[in-house]
């Protein structure tokens, strides 16, 4: 099922519709100039008869935390090659000189 129909579903919802049509949601599609598949649109009003939008949301939100969750997979290490001797990195850290700030004459609030 396009999510179109269901963005337009949940747009007629929030202008006030309880419980929109199929024309409710040609109405909304028409008005993007996009296509509409009666079908579709007729299949999605009678799956969500007799439900409020909230019921629905919930129900959804139950069936997600089943799958668990959290983050995305970690870092990919990085390639290969022999680690740099930890004396040399220290180094290069310690070499890092700071700029010095310039005096300017300009005042951003004033």
């Amino acid at each position: 099922m396009g999510m179109k129909y269901v963005a337009a579903y949940l747009m007629a919802v929030l202008a006030g519709k309880d419980s929109p049509t199929a024309d409710d949601l040609k109405k909304i599609l028409g008005s993007v100039e996009s296509e509409f598949d009666e079908a579709i649109a007729s299949k999605l009003v009678s799956e969500l008869e007799g439900k409020t939008v909230h019921e629905v949301v919930k129900e959804g939100k139950e069936k997600i935390k089943a799958f668990g969750g959290g983050g995305g997979g970690g870092a990919a290490p990085a390639a290969g090659g022999a680690a740099p001797a930890a004396g040399k990195k220290e180094e290069k850290a310690a070499v890092v000189e700071e700029e010095e700030e310039e005096d300017v004459d300009f005042d951003l609030f004033g």
